[in-house]
């Protein structure tokens, strides 16, 4: 086995953090000593020891003189857990090769120099862009202080969301339906409008035995969401934000009682302002958001410069009709030359349907 083999161990450990890290990076480390495979191990859960250590922890033999492979730059600061550099000198690990950089200002390129002005050999960029892949998230939430935002939608094959009669259960398949849980657990957050909670009453829940539900996020400008809907009522089991413009505190006294938080901001264009609501949920540690509104909030949300990310989940349907709704409605743009451009796209096969997820880039620096 090679570096790259080593490395592509410390990813698939990484990979065992999603939806359990956040607002932390997913990191895995393998440590490798006589080219056996000594110790590994991954970040597990927000709060609990990084990587590294755990590797260190689970060494079946002395790792000094070994070599450590890690996905991520190691810390260098004090957090919830010590500095991760601190247990690497202690223990003797000769050679670090580390996979991405740490973006997070605490560290930044920090954590290599104390390796290396202790006499540590680093090597860096191994598998830089597997190890990227990783973090997009946390590098996003780390250097902007804002959510990673995915518009996420199930869609036909001529683009509707619904039929005509706004009946929309089911677009896709089961495999399909199940890779969309898996991102409820992935995601921090989930966000839709008052219009699709008047629509579909959903429970916005993730369905995965042990998976954790996001935080519910609902856009409600009139504060019109029903006290029975599902999202209300179950307030109290499940952490629930209503984002509102409506300030007057008879009309939210009842969604506080029901155990849902208002987070009370001025309007923009007529409905919620999405960047200073995306800035609050920064500050509260919400590092992503699965944005599943319908075609006004996606357009919105576009408009506004949020959305990093597109999912869309296409079956192959075709619905037809002129009412039918779409996935982005409001005002469109006006040529295509001011169209939001997806780059970078990765195709995958979810049974009769297909996931094609896209970066999103912003005509002339459009983004916030």
């Amino acid at each position: 086995m090679n570096d790259t083999d080593y490395m592509r161990i410390a990813i698939k450990l990484a990979e065992k953090g999603l939806g359990w890290t956040s607002p932390n990076p997913m990191v895995g480390a393998v440590i490798v000593k006589d080219g056996r495979i000594i110790g590994q191990g991954w970040h597990e859960k927000y709060g609990q020891p990084h990587a590294e250590r755990n590797a260190l922890a689970a060494c079946t033999a002395d790792p000094k003189g070994a070599d450590m492979y890690v996905t991520l730059e190691p810390c260098c600061h004090y957090g919830k857990q010590p500095p991760c550099v601190e247990a690497i000198l202690e223990s003797g690990i000769r050679r670090v090769l580390v996979g991405s950089a740490d973006p997070n200002p605490l560290v930044a390129g920090k954590g290599i120099s104390i390796l290396r002005e202790h006499g540590v050999e680093v090597i860096e960029n191994v598998l830089r862009e597997e190890c990227d892949a990783l973090n997009k998230v946390f590098f996003h939430y780390i250097t902007t202080k804002r959510p990673f935002v995915s518009m996420k939608y199930a869609m036909t094959m001529d683009g509707k969301i619904a039929t005509p009669t706004g009946a929309s259960k089911w677009i896709t398949g089961e495999a399909a339906r199940q890779h969309v849980q898996e991102q409820r657990h992935r995601f921090r957050g989930i966000m839709v409008g008052v219009g699709t909670i008047l629509a579909d009453d959903p429970r916005l829940t993730c369905r995965i035995e042990g998976g954790r539900t996001p935080v519910r996020i609902i856009c409600d400008t009139k504060l019109r969401t029903p006290l029975q809907s599902q999202v209300v009522q179950t307030a109290k089991e499940i952490p629930t934000i209503l984002a509102t413009c409506c300030d007057d505190a008879k009309r939210q006294e009842p969604y506080q009682q029901a155990g849902c938080r208002i987070l009370c901001l001025d309007s923009k264009e007529g409905h919620v302002d999405l960047c200073r609501l995306m800035e609050c949920l920064g500050q509260e540690q919400i590092d992503s958001i699965l944005l599943e509104g319908g075609g006004t909030l996606n357009w919105a949300a576009l408009e506004s410069g949020i959305v990093q990310q597109v999912q869309a989940y296409i079956a192959p349907k075709l619905f037809g009709g002129s009412s039918a709704k779409t996935p982005v409605e409001g005002l469109g743009v006006s040529t295509p030359d001011h169209a939001f451009i997806l780059k970078n796209k990765r195709l995958l096969p979810l049974g009769e349907d297909l996931l094609i997820e896209s970066e999103v880039e912003y005509p002339c620096s459009q983004e916030s």
